[in-house]
């Protein structure tokens, strides 16, 4: 079991399903086979969702990591915030949950840029909530990137059948056209590529990319970013030694992706992309940040205010962001003893 990767888990906002899905996550002997997960978080809160879903689960509150076992039944947890339970309503968040829901955050990236454990896993937060807490980020990935000096990184978000890279990410769909360029595509590329390989184990994986425009321009009827932007960065990507097909029209591509054509898309914008892998991967989808230099993965939706404290939350996406954070451990550390 010593061998086995501490997977670290923020809680996310106390008053989100986030506390929910671990607990339900963590009913799940499976996961203690694959790993020592550690949830960073509040005792008080995780004792009350226990409570809630009446899993017979009990919680071991460690200072130090030599108290990491494996045991299923037993939720480790490191206390990062002592709440007072009275005050965290599900469904309403307060500024001290959002304080608190960021510490987890910090402690995570700490703790695994020094290696103490293998991987850390985010459990969705409440941006508005973050900034009005004082953190005047976009989201975990820009906190974290700036934690861990990276600028170049990709948010990709991925399911069994498909893969999507994004080449811009938070922005008004007026804005992407302007926020496009070669070198944003062909770092978008590149940077998938590589994970690709390292982080998926893929030899020699081949990407499509999507084109921005309806038809992917039609030779410059519906637009022109295909051929000013798109087709010079794969190029580029190509001279490089990738295999990179495009720019493809968007509304065939995904059915050929998700049909196993390629290894992943680079889509342009956010609902281009998020669209068709969420028709796919609704439940099961995780949200990977490719290009740091730890290994961090994320479920795939949002605080889900309105269940909250219902006993309905589903943990299928904290399953599979905790078993992608494995697989990308067990990737690297191959990739690393083949060097």
């Amino acid at each position: 079991m010593s061998d086995l990767p501490i997977i670290g888990i923020s809680m996310g906002d106390p008053a989100g399903i986030g506390p929910e899905i671990i607990v339900k996550a963590l009913d799940d002997k499976n996961i203690y086979r694959l790993c020592r997960p550690l949830i960073l978080g509040d005792p008080e809160v995780i004792s009350s969702t226990i409570l809630k879903t009446s899993k017979n689960i009990s919680v071991n509150v460690i200072s130090n990591m030599s108290n990491t076992g494996c045991i299923p039944g037993t939720i480790n947890l490191i206390a990062i915030s002592n709440l007072k339970i009275k005050s965290i309503k599900p469904g309403r968040p307060t500024i001290e949950g959002g304080k608190a829901m960021v510490e987890y955050i910090l402690r995570a990236v700490e703790m695994t840029c020094k290696k103490e454990i293998g991987a850390m896993v985010t459990c969705p937060i409440n941006k508005d909530l973050m900034n009005r807490a004082g953190y005047r980020y976009e989201g975990h990935t820009q906190l974290i990137s700036e934690m861990t000096d990276t600028d170049d990184y990709v948010m990709m978000l991925a399911g069994k059948r498909l893969r999507v890279a994004l080449a811009t990410i938070h922005c008004a769909l007026k804005d992407v056209p302007a926020l496009l360029s070669k070198e944003i595509v062909n770092r978008t590329i590149t940077i998938t590529a590589r994970a690709l390989e390292q982080d998926f184990g893929l030899k020699k994986p081949c990407i499509a990319v999507a084109g921005l425009n309806p038809h992917a321009g039609e030779s410059g009827m519906f637009g022109t970013e295909e051929e000013d932007i798109i087709n010079p960065a794969i190029r580029r990507a190509r001279d490089d030694g990738w295999c990179v097909e495009g720019p493809l029209p968007p509304d065939t591509l995904f059915y050929k992706a998700a049909s196993g054509q390629f290894d992943a898309v680079v889509a342009m914008y956010h609902d281009q992309g998020l669209i068709p892998l969420k028709l796919l991967h609704f439940s099961d989808a995780v949200n990977i940040t490719l290009g740091l230099p730890i290994v961090r993965t994320s479920v795939d939706h949002g605080t889900a205010y309105d269940i909250a404290g219902s006993g309905k939350a589903d943990p299928a996406s904290l399953k599979s962001a905790i078993r992608m954070a494995v697989e990308i451990i067990r990737n690297r550390r191959k990739a690393e003893k083949s060097l």
